[in-house]
């Protein structure tokens, strides 16, 4: 079997909403079907699915607003933890923001997620002291 990353299709929406949910990357105020959908109608070449015999065990959404790139919902199988999954992923993520002309590409991850933080680390991403605010403008429920 060989895994192979290809483009988000809508036939995936239940194998990566339950993928990321047993990440922990779903939040009850983010509906992930409206993620997706939201996602899809600006970049939908930039949600990525990792696949194997047919089973999605890994995902990435990019998105780019023509300054930075950013990365969401990176996720692999914890099954299938630890074989490049999650790297394979975003090296196609940011191949495709990079032959969009993105210049640099970033994610937010929450500060007490150390082992994210070192994974993102061990891929060459560099910590910036930067803070995030934010501002609901539709509500998800």
């Amino acid at each position: 079997m060989t895994v192979s990353i290809r483009t988000y299709e809508p036939a995936d929406e239940t194998q990566v909403i339950a993928l990321w949910q047993d990440a922990g990357l779903t939040r009850p105020w983010n509906d992930p079907h409206k993620d997706i959908a939201r996602a899809r109608a600006v970049w939908p070449d930039l949600l990525l699915v990792a696949e194997d015999d047919q089973e999605v065990i890994g995902s990435v959404m990019a998105g780019y607003d023509g300054h930075r790139g950013w990365l969401y919902y990176l996720a692999a199988a914890r099954h299938r933890r630890g074989e490049g999954i999650g790297r394979g992923l975003v090296a196609e993520a940011e191949a495709r923001l990079e032959a969009l002309g993105c210049p640099k590409v970033m994610l937010m991850v929450r500060a007490e997620n150390h082992a994210v933080l070192d994974y993102y680390d061990a891929l060459g991403y560099h910590r910036e002291g930067t803070l995030i605010a934010g501002r609901r403008l539709i509500p998800d429920d």
